[in-house]
């Protein structure tokens, strides 16, 4: 059963809740919010980036409002039922007498301020890692096969909001591994994975390429102690800023003496080592580390009740980091109160720019899904990513948007321009040149295969290149050129070489459609020390390299 939720408590989270709409209708969209509400045009059980929450959230909300309030009203909608339910985690006694103290330690947690209202991954992570908590409280207490379902439905909900639900679930199942010989719980995780099991075809059918990209085809850097491991403990501190001692405090005081506070206890400690070792591979960023909250949140409200100094230095750090927040949310809206460039303040500015020279016409951007996704949830009119060897796959890599601007007059944007018809600065201040192009065409879904998973290139090799072309229609290899890309061991792009390229059959002189042809080709070696990967690449029409191939090894 619902507890009674407090006055105080009521008016706090319609207060709330009105702070977030507001601020969801008058805030431009992040990139990152665009390219979801991108993918949520196209309903699916899967993404390039993520799980498919996000995507239905946005749409829902889309369906009920226009603009920036509906891709968010969800959003706002499930931060408010968080609190609720948040307040149902907490049963000490003396709870209702600080219910002050639980509104401005709430108000105070930076990220819970950010993921009231923005429609990221991250926003419905949160939730579901609240209610899968609520649903573990109520099954350690009573094995039942209603909460086992429970149970199991939030597990899958958590997967489907981003990977890192994984985490929570193994570390809980850490607190307790009595769990193990709990049939009522192997029924929960039944239930979960058949929740999950059209996520998992849609990986199977894009050949498992989320995994791939999160688990080893992301560029990363080589080790800087102070931007990864020195960062890494900068973002914990950042997720609560001024009462961040105060919490982690807490943390260290809490004494577990009963199975729910070691989950608790589990879950913060488990994300917390997990992600440390991580940041000696690469560099953490704050939303991973966002499921703690929920946890640390928890204890430390309990924590403050039964301890008086601790509870006043809450509650004074706290509003002052509120009043931080508050301060910062302004500036996300208007970008005027700091002489800070954002992705919130100009995106439209740009976007109207572009739109008042080329009316409806298509617009093409090089290397930008976010610059992509705004430009068409702004305009309405059609746009794509075009990627090259420089970047990396996105959803515009595996969805049909390329179609949409084929053999179209467009306009294209890029930051490798020397000249254009157009020149605008971004929202961060980046400088873009454009150009009008008569007849676009791309072929950026050719697939440039090397069976070989690693290659020797002490002088130069000779290796058969496979290319398969799934469009439907022939295409004359005069109109291509080939590239090799070199990578170092962080797989960025250190060198780019072209080659020729000999088919096997000499006669031929298409790629046949839905075909594959066989090229000889002799790899050259590189010139840039440290290379470590290499990956094929394919210019069409005179285009960047584009990104066609797998990571090969080399010996």
């Amino acid at each position: 059963m619902l507890q009674k939720i407090p006055k105080i408590l009521l008016v706090f989270i319609a207060l709330t809740f009105v702070l977030n709409i507001v601020q969801s209708a008058t805030t431009e969209l992040l990139l990152d919010e665009a390219y979801y509400w991108y993918y949520a045009q196209n309903l699916a059980w899967g993404y390039f980036d993520h799980p498919p929450m996000v995507a239905w959230m946005t749409w829902l909300g889309s369906a009920i409002f226009p603009g920036e309030l509906g891709v968010r009203f969800l959003s706002c909608i499930l931060y408010s039922l968080n609190l609720v339910f948040l307040w149902q985690l907490i049963n000490h006694p003396k709870k209702e007498t600080y219910t002050l103290h639980f509104c401005v330690l709430v108000l105070a947690v930076t990220l819970m301020h950010a993921y009231g209202f923005l429609s990221l991954p991250d926003t419905y992570l949160l939730f579901f890692v609240t209610l899968f908590l609520l649903a573990y409280k109520h099954f350690i207490k009573k094995n039942t096969l209603l909460n086992s379902m429970l149970l199991g439905l939030l597990m899958a909900a958590m997967m489907y909001s981003k990977y890192h639900g994984v985490l929570v679930i193994i570390f809980v199942l850490f607190s307790n591994t009595q769990l193990i010989f709990n049939k009522y719980a192997w029924f929960s995780v039944a239930i979960a994975l058949i929740c999950y099991v059209p996520h998992l075809i849609w990986m199977f059918n894009h050949n498992f390429i989320s995994l791939g990209y999160h688990l080893s085809d992301r560029p990363n850097s080589p080790y800087n102690f102070v931007n990864f491991t020195l960062g890494y403990i900068l973002n914990l501190m950042a997720l609560f800023g001024l009462i961040f001692p105060l919490v982690y405090y807490a943390l260290l005081k809490t004494k577990i003496k009963e199975l729910f506070t070691k989950a608790l206890v589990y879950l913060t400690y488990g994300f917390i080592i997990f992600f440390f070792i991580s940041s000696f591979n690469r560099k953490v960023q704050a939303q991973w580390l966002v499921a703690i909250c929920i946890p640390l949140l928890l204890i430390s409200f309990n924590y403050l009740m039964d301890h008086p100094k601790h509870r006043r230095w809450i509650f004074g750090l706290g509003l002052a980091n509120i009043a931080i927040l508050l301060f910062l949310r302004v500036w996300l809206v208007t970008g005027s109160v700091l002489p800070i460039p954002f992705e919130t303040h100009f995106n439209k500015k740009w976007v109207s720019f572009i739109q008042k020279h080329v009316g409806n016409m298509p617009v093409v951007f090089d290397n930008s899904y976010g610059n992509a996704a705004i430009y068409a949830f702004y305009t309405g009119n059609k746009s794509y990513s075009l990627n090259n060897t420089q970047y990396r796959l996105n959803q515009y890599s595996i969805d049909n948007s390329e179609e949409a601007v084929q053999h179209r007059r467009i306009l294209y944007v890029s930051r490798y321009l020397n000249k254009g018809d157009l020149q605008f600065i971004g929202a961060k201040g980046e400088e873009y040149r454009a150009k009008y192009m008569d007849d676009f065409e791309s072929y950026r879904k050719l697939q440039c295969i090397i069976p070989e998973k690693s290659i020797s290139l002490k002088d130069s090799a000779a290796v058969i290149l496979k290319v398969y072309n799934p469009y439907l229609e022939d295409i004359d290899l005069k109109k291509l050129r080939f590239g090799v890309s070199f990578l170092n061991r962080y797989k960025r792009v250190t060198e780019i070489t072209f080659i020729d390229v000999k088919p096997e059959n000499p006669s031929v002189l298409q790629l046949k459609q839905e075909d594959t042809t066989y090229f000889k080709i002799n790899i050259p070696k590189p010139k840039t020390e440290g290379t470590a990967y290499l990956r094929m690449g394919i210019s069409e029409n005179g285009l960047y390299l584009g990104y066609n191939g797998k990571n090969i090894m080399l010996e």
